[in-house]
Formats: structure tokens, sequence, C-alpha cells
């Protein structure tokens, strides 16, 4: 084992970290603003990488120019989900955790196997991307374009959520709908619609990650279920409701799965993300960043 090639596997790891922060923030930010896990999120990556597949297929739009169609159309889903199911899941008047859990959970079970009765199990994929198949060599270290403008637009993406969130109008009323749901309707401010908008927020950050992930991973009807397992460890590693956690925490888990494949067997990588998860439970049960 050499430095280049511990060099390239971190390299690579890094891009991947800066995704899986991407596809975890959305998820982080809905559970911070409304304390809800939605167990629906890897279905929402699901969806986001066929629409991008279809835009492809049928209007040969690339999915450079499809992430923002993807992301929109999530959005849209995102506060449907919540006005039609979760509003109503909340107002459960015992349980109302586990309410709120098969609610969710029932979602991603009937979004999956909507997608294997239209779209089948075949494996499917985007041929013939801008990026596609092409790597930019930085300093003999060999980075894949996909990968890497993923990376970038994850940069961009929290850079422009952070910015969302502190200084905008909306951004203020999401966090004090967050601090306080009740005490926000006496300053006439709608809890619902700001919880809608969460939702769409929440869900376009993963179509974003889903439409860029489209153009180098295959995309199938259970796609969704490995991400969003990797998202769940990922937003208790940074801290449940830390934005920036679960960004960073994207990361530390991309970082982590780069190294435990460069001393394990390929396919124990994950066992690495476990293990310093469950390491980091032990000492800091809120996560890294989190402060509950």
């Amino acid at each position: 084992m050499t430095a280049e090639t511990i060099i390239q596997s971190l390299a690579s790891g890094l891009l991947m970290g800066l995704l899986y922060g991407l596809i975890a923030v959305g998820l982080a930010l809905i559970f911070g603003l409304m304390d809800v896990v939605n167990f629906a999120h890897g279905e929402f990556l699901m969806l986001a990488m066929y629409v991008t597949f279809f835009l492809f297929t049928f209007f040969a739009i690339d999915p450079l120019l499809s992430a923002p169609l993807a992301a929109a159309a999530l959005f849209v889903l995102g506060a449907v989900v919540y006005l039609v199911i979760v509003r109503f899941a909340m107002r459960a008047k015992a349980n109302v955790g586990m309410v709120q859990i098969f609610a969710t959970f029932g979602l991603a079970i009937v979004m999956r196997g909507l997608a294997q009765l239209f779209f089948t199990a075949d494996y499917r994929s985007v041929p013939n991307s801008w990026l596609g198949g092409k790597t930019v060599s930085v300093a003999g270290i060999f980075l894949p374009q996909p990968q890497l403008f993923g990376a970038l637009v994850a940069i961009a993406a929290f850079g422009g959520l952070y910015l969302f969130i502190n200084r905008t109008d909306f951004g203020r009323a999401l966090e004090a709908t967050r601090e306080d749901p009740g005490a926000v309707a006496l300053v006439g401010i709608d809890k619902n619609r700001v919880f809608a908008l969460g939702w769409g927020l929440g869900a376009a950050l993963v179509g974003l990650a889903g439409a860029i992930m489209a153009s180098f991973f295959y995309i199938y009807p259970d796609v969704g279920a490995s991400f969003a397992l990797i998202a769940y460890v990922t937003v208790a590693l940074g801290g449940f409701g830390s934005v920036f956690g679960a960004f960073a925490g994207g990361i530390v888990v991309g970082l982590v799965e780069a190294t435990t494949a460069l001393v394990l067997p390929p396919s124990l990588k994950s066992v690495g993300i476990y293990a310093v998860y469950l390491l980091v439970v032990f000492i800091r049960p809120r996560g890294l960043f989190g402060s509950m």
C-alpha cells in the first residue's frame, strides 16, 4: 500500500462524503424543525434518480441540467407529503412518535412498491452523460468528474442553505418555529406553512443529491435504502437536528468508509462507519455537534 494509493482513496472518500452530507442535511433539517424522522428519505432519493433518468431518456436533458428540475419536483413532493400525511400524523392523540414513524415508513414502502410496479426492478443508468466516465488529474490524483461536480454542488448547496437560514426572514421564521411552534402563531406565522416549506426544502436537497448520483450510480427501486441508512447514521453521528453536524458527519463517514476499504475487503467497508458511530454514541451520545 503506497502513499499515493492512500491519498487517492481518501480523496474519493472526501468526494463521496460531501454527497453523503448533502443527502443527510435534508434529513437533519426536517428532524431539527419538527422532531420527525423521515423514513421515506431514501425513497425521495430514489425518485429523484428516476426523474433524472427519464428526463435524460425522453428529453435528452443531461443530469447537470436536470438537477434543478429534480430538486424542484422533490420540493413539491416534500411539501405535499407534509400537508397530506405528516400534518395529520402529528395530530394523533396518543403515541404521536410511533404514528409519525409508521406514517413515513409506510410511505417508504408504498413508494418503493410503486417504483417496482411502474419502473420494474431492472437496473438502469444514465449513459453518455457530459461528465460520465471522465476524470480530472490533480497532482497525480485522479478525481471522477461526476463525484467532483457533486462535491462542489454539495458545498454550494450547504452554503446557500446556511445563508438562507441565517440571512432571510423565512429562515428566521424557520428557526423560530423550531424553537417554539406554539408561540410563533401569536406573531402571525403559520406554522403549517413553515413546516410544509421546511419539508419541501429538505426534500429538494436530497433531490439535488439524487440527480447528481444518477450520473454515476445504478438506478433501481431499492437504491434509496442503503443511502438512507448511511444518512441516518450520518445525522446521528453529527447530532440530531444539527444541519452543520449532518454535513460534517457526511465528510467523516466518507473518509471512514474509504479508510476501511483500504484495510478490509470492499464488501466490509461499512463496518468502519458503524464502528465509529458506536464509538461516538458511547463517548458523546448527542453526536459530535448536537445539543440535545
